[in-house]
């Protein structure tokens, strides 16, 4: 309906260290960036709906601030 694919990357078989695998940056970023409010660090809201807005008002607020720069 979207025309968007989703691909699950795992682990090699036998894998032992540190193997960059792809695209998982864009995921680990985008954590890192949501985590900088100290609202989406901890499980404050009573309700998934509460968080999901705090979330979203998390990117706004870091999306914005990287276009004014």
């Amino acid at each position: 309906m979207f025309g968007i694919s989703i691909e699950i990357v795992s682990k090699l078989a036998g894998q032992v260290g540190f193997v960059v695998l792809p695209r998982r940056w864009v995921v680990e970023r985008t954590l890192a960036w949501i985590n900088q409010h100290r609202r989406c660090v901890r499980d404050y809201e009573r309700h998934p709906e509460h968080h999901e807005a705090m979330v979203r008002w998390a990117m706004i607020h870091t999306i914005s601030r990287r276009l004014t720069r």
